[in-house]
C-alpha cells in the first residue's frame, strides 16, 4: 500500500512555494509607501509585460475572470496608472498601457521583486536556477499544452 506524502508532491510544495513566495510580496509591498495591493501589483506588470493588449486577452492570460480585471484597472485608471485605448481594428475591444506615472512604481515594484527573488534563490547557484525554470516552464507548458497561460 502507498500512502500519499504531500511533502512529496510536485503539486503540494508548488502549492507551498508560490504562497510562500506571494506572502514575501505582500509583505514587502505593505511595508513599502506604494499605494498598490498585490492584485494591482500583478496587473501591472502584465499590463507591462503585455502592452496593448485586449483586455480579455490580459484577463486570460493572468488566470482572472474579466470583470476581475476591469476591477483592477479600474482602481489602476483612477490611480492613473494605466489608460485603455480602442483597439485600432475592433471597435468593441479595449486595449490596456501604463502610463508615464506608472514608471516611478514600476521601478519601486522591480526592487521590491528582486528582494523576494534574492529570497527565493537563495542558496541556488545561477545554474540551478536556470533549470528550475526551465522545469517549471516546462511543467507548464505541458499543463496548457504550450498555450499562452499564466
Amino acid at each position: 500500500m502507498s500512502l500519499f506524502r504531500p511533502d512529496a508532491s510536485i503539486g503540494f510544495l508548488t502549492t507551498d512555494v508560490s504562497r510562500l513566495i506571494r506572502r514575501a510580496f505582500e509583505r514587502e509591498l505593505a511595508a513599502s509607501d506604494l499605494p498598490l495591493t498585490v492584485g494591482q501589483a500583478r496587473t501591472l506588470a502584465y499590463v507591462v509585460a503585455h502592452a496593448g493588449r485586449r483586455q480579455s486577452a490580459l484577463a486570460e492570460r493572468m488566470g482572472i475572470e474579466p470583470m476581475t480585471l476591469v476591477n483592477f484597472l479600474d482602481q489602476l485608471e483612477q490611480l492613473g496608472l494605466v489608460e485603455r485605448r480602442p483597439h485600432p481594428s475592433d471597435r468593441r475591444a479595449k486595449t490596456v498601457h501604463t502610463t508615464p506615472a506608472a514608471e516611478p512604481l514600476l521601478a519601486a515594484l522591480d526592487a521590491i521583486a528582486g528582494r523576494v527573488r534574492a529570497r527565493v534563490v537563495a542558496g541556488l547557484t545561477p545554474r540551478r536556477v536556470d533549470a528550475l525554470i526551465d522545469t517549471l516552464e516546462h511543467i507548464r507548458d505541458g499543463l496548457t499544452g504550450g498555450e499562452d497561460a499564466s
